[in-house]
């Protein structure tokens, strides 16, 4: 039954997890990697420092791609390939290259909803919908243990009954 149920009953324990100093890029990759559309930021004892989300590096393009409309108009990030090694156009590359060697933690959010292993699933959902929030950090004595997502409680309300 879903009011009995806690957060560690259905939270994810192997968590992809990103580190400050990493670049935008590193970042990318591992989220596509894992399909993920964001990770908690954590520091070498799994402390949380911050969150990165999928919208908080497409507002980095963004932020750039104004940037560029705003010189001449032409360049279209969206179009290039971040990647890239060879470039016809100096200055798409060099702004591809700036929003790629940006570090996480330059654009990482760090005031980060959390819950605990304890905490009532019903409540965390409440907070997932009224906030639209896919997944929360789950600390315990200020470590990340796990992350709770909203595909974990939708898994759990079908795998039984399959």
């Amino acid at each position: 039954m879903m009011t009995k149920l806690k957060v560690r009953d259905l939270m994810t324990t192997e968590v992809l997890t990103l580190h400050p100093d990493d670049t935008i890029k590193k970042a990318a990759i591992k989220l596509a990697l894992d399909n993920m559309s964001g990770a908690p930021i954590v520091d070498a004892k799994y402390h949380l420092l911050g969150f990165l989300s999928e919208i908080d590096i497409l507002n980095l393009i963004m932020k750039s791609q104004t940037k560029l409309d705003k010189e001449d108009g032409v360049d279209r990030l969206l179009d290039y390939s971040m990647d890239s090694t060879i470039s016809t156009d100096d200055n798409l590359k060099q702004v591809s290259d700036e929003i790629s060697n940006t570090v996480v933690s330059d654009i990482m959010i760090r005031s980060v909803m959390t819950t605990t292993p304890d905490a009532p699933i019903i409540e965390v959902l409440r907070l997932m919908l009224r906030l639209s929030i896919n997944r929360i950090p789950v600390l315990e004595k200020g470590v990340l243990v796990g992350v709770i997502s909203r595909s974990d409680i939708i898994f759990a309300l079908y795998k039984k009954k399959a």
